[in-house]
């Protein structure tokens, strides 16, 4: 039986892909994927008596080291945005004060937000009092009493 024989272009065609799939998909995972296909294309180009299976592993190892070294580039410079609370609505009513939907009685009550009506803990108070959230843990805001 034959072995599978790759040739250079073979790996720009996998880059190619690889970029169409990252337009489709973005998340800058396949851009780099696609730039070890282009890179191993290039080596095979240059040394074309590189193996398939040297290849299949130079691509590998190109495409895991430069979505590690993406990965941790993007932890260490996150990307400045003015809408920092866009994606964590809860996060952005911290600091607001709210009228009680419902009488906060043994900790518990709940509030309403705009049309959501989402339960709160913090000190026993009746309806009537105005209280400012301080915190949330999951779905569950902390209050306190206004002042």
């Amino acid at each position: 039986m034959d072995q599978l024989t790759i040739v250079f272009w073979n790996w720009w065609v996998l880059a190619l892909g690889l970029l169409v799939i990252e337009l489709l998909v973005p998340g800058f995972f396949f851009l780099w994927m696609a730039a070890s296909g282009f890179v191993t294309g290039c080596l095979l180009l240059l040394i074309p008596v590189i193996g398939t299976d040297l290849q299949v592993l130079i691509f590998s190892v190109l495409s895991v080291a430069a979505i590690t070294v993406w990965k941790l580039y993007g932890k260490k410079h996150p990307i400045a945005t003015d809408h920092p609370l866009l994606n964590k609505r809860g996060a952005q009513y911290i600091g607001r004060v709210f009228s009680l939907y419902k009488p906060i009685e043994n900790g518990e009550g709940t509030i309403k937000v705009d049309d959501s009506i989402w339960k709160v803990h913090g000190e026993d108070c009746d309806i009537s009092t105005k209280v400012k959230v301080v915190a949330i843990r999951g779905t569950v805001f902390d209050v306190e009493k206004a002042k």
